[in-house]
């Protein structure tokens, strides 16, 4: 930030900032609740920008944690919050993560196994999608799964040390979901290159391609689009040769691999490439049995076509978003916290074409079907502190109560 010319006004600095993080206008000026028209003046300098909720909006928009970097050096600093919610289960998996290296590896009961380290790491994936309090139920498993798995790796050899490291890859994954979006940075980040790095001890690439899953996710988040479309296009391609005669999962992973660089374009703008990526991702779905859903990503039928909703919702073609979602049995998707986020972007699309109304509906089922889906996913909480911003009258009531629910009134 600092090497940017003192000279430059706001609307430049908002410019070359976008132009870095791989952002349309379009793409920016939604995540801001403006137009693309309206972006694009700020930026030329034909529209002043005096607002500051609007000058701290894209500064969260564009990870900037000073706001001095908008507004020019000669401006008093001023710290953006992050927005982060708190939880508990942060402070654990932080705690577990810390440990590795000071203190002597946990005691590993008699008997324990890769096989059944792995099956207690694949009921923790279950869990997660099963419960509508994921980060509070799976955050209570995963700080011990992290300790259990680091130290049987260390007491294993060969083959079960081979085993143990796919399945302790799957643990950092598990709870790197568990603290996105609501703990440090720097956890979330080393739980990340922790799975990409036991992935790779193991030379599993299915586990290398659902590490670099996880991890694009991390680098998507903080506008690496670039990084993030690195990642999983080198982990598709490591898996490619292998999908004729691949277990089941592998397939599952590829695809899984292709709608997260679906929603990377789609994010960035770009309608072919996003709807390209889809379509391949849509292929390996017709290839799979019917009902099958990858463990941990829930790569299938359901998953695919929940995802053409996101994409038509990211590049703000609402009519589309809508229409796809009307067609999806969301008892369909086998997922509490996928089927909370196919409501949460109908009601984005439907806050994107100005129906107040329907996305407040539609938010108090997305918050029925899993609280902490809502409560801690940033989409979902942008959408209800829109709402409590623009709801109408008759409706200010039902707006504050959401707001309140999920821990946004103040915001």
């Amino acid at each position: 930030m600092s090497e940017l010319p003192a000279e430059l006004s706001t609307g430049e600095r908002i410019r070359i900032l976008r132009e870095r993080q791989g952002k349309t206008r379009l793409v920016l000026a939604g995540m801001v609740g403006r137009s693309e028209d309206w972006l694009k003046k700020i930026e030329t300098g034909v529209r002043p920008l005096n607002s500051h909720a609007l000058l701290l909006k894209l500064a969260m928009a564009l990870h900037i944690d000073d706001l001095a970097h908008l507004t020019g050096p000669s401006a008093a600093a001023q710290s953006v919050s992050t927005g982060r919610p708190y939880h508990p289960a942060s402070a654990a998996v932080w705690a577990a993560l810390l440990e590795r290296g000071t203190r002597p590896p946990v005691e590993l009961g008699e008997g324990a196994t890769a096989a059944g380290y792995g099956a207690e790491v694949d009921a923790g994936w279950k869990l997660w999608h099963r419960s509508p309090r994921q980060r509070t139920d799976v955050g209570a498993l995963a700080p011990d799964l992290i300790r259990r798995g680091e130290a049987l790796v260390r007491a294993s050899e060969g083959t079960e040390r081979r085993s143990a490291l796919v399945a302790l890859a799957a643990a950092y994954r598990l709870a790197q979901q568990v603290i996105a979006y609501i703990g440090p940075a720097e956890a979330v980040w080393m739980l990340g290159d922790r799975a990409m790095a036991a992935a790779a001890d193991a030379d599993d690439p299915a586990a290398m391609g659902a590490a670099a899953w996880n991890l694009a996710n991390t680098m998507r988040a903080v506008g690496e689009m670039d990084g993030a479309m690195l990642l999983v296009t080198t982990a598709a391609e490591r898996l490619r040769p292998h999908l004729a005669d691949s277990p089941l999962h592998w397939r599952g992973l590829y695809g899984a691999l292709q709608l997260h660089a679906a929603i990377t374009e789609a994010k960035d703008g770009k309608d072919g490439a996003a709807w390209g990526r889809w379509d391949s991702a849509d292929q390996i779905a017709k290839s799979l049995p019917a009902g099958y859903a990858e463990l941990s990503t829930v790569f299938g039928r359901a998953n695919v076509d929940l995802h053409a909703v996101s994409v038509a919702t990211e590049l703000r073609t609402t009519g589309r978003a809508l229409s796809l979602a009307g067609e999806i049995d969301p008892d369909s998707i086998p997922s509490t916290e996928r089927r909370t986020r196919l409501w949460v972007d109908v009601a984005r699309s439907h806050q994107e074409r100005g129906d107040t109304t329907a996305a407040l509906h539609v938010m108090g089922i997305a918050f029925v079907i899993s609280p902490e889906t809502v409560t801690f996913t940033p989409q979902a909480r942008n959408v209800a502190v829109d709402l409590l911003r623009t709801a109408p009258r008759a409706l200010r009531q039902e707006s504050v109560k959401l707001a309140e629910a999920v821990g946004v009134l103040n915001a």
